[in-house]
């Protein structure tokens, strides 16, 4: 069973990661977005082009190699102990949204190697309110941290290390 979850987070990571530079390769290299700039999708949501050098929400933003480099040294600190945890973990629960924080985070990483900033380009608005542009990586990130948050709130949830040393004493 342990096997297996851990086995079901390092999937859902790839899958993270896979979709995340497949979708940043479609709108830099085939959809032209650093050309064209933004492109409608529906009335509520835009394609629109952002080189995002800082953390979420472009904090900390940083032109310097070096500023680009810590942020992805930090984040790739970040993707080990995800990997400690999702070793350790039980529950399938945990380990799908460890690896999709995982997945975003590597993505991001790449995108800081490869071209010095975050390829940013989706935009959610509506009622003149305008959402942070952000990419697949970013909303694998947040969805898995909320999944975290709502386990932890959950009422009754025991994690594997905790039940164990229960048992014992």
């Amino acid at each position: 069973m342990r096997l297996s979850v851990v086995l079901s987070g390092l999937l859902t990571a790839i899958l993270v990661l896979a979709a995340d530079q497949g979708s940043k390769w479609w709108v830099l290299h085939d959809l032209n977005l650093p050309q064209i700039g933004q492109v409608v999708i529906l009335p509520v949501l835009n394609f629109t082009m952002v080189w995002n050098r800082g953390v979420t929400f472009g904090l900390l933003t940083g032109d310097s190699t070096f500023a680009h480099l810590a942020l992805a040294v930090f984040a790739l600190v970040v993707v080990i102990v995800l990997g400690i945890w999702l070793i350790r973990t039980q529950r399938l629960i945990i380990a799908i949204p460890v690896g999709a924080i995982a997945g975003g985070a590597l993505g991001n990483v790449a995108d800081r190697l490869h071209y010095g900033a975050v390829v940013d380009f989706i935009q959610a608005h509506a009622l003149g309110y305008s959402w942070y542009v952000f990419n697949l990586a970013d909303a694998a990130i947040v969805c898995g941290v909320a999944a975290l948050v709502i386990d932890n709130l959950l009422p009754g949830r025991s994690d594997a290390t905790a039940s164990g040393a229960k048992n014992r004493g």
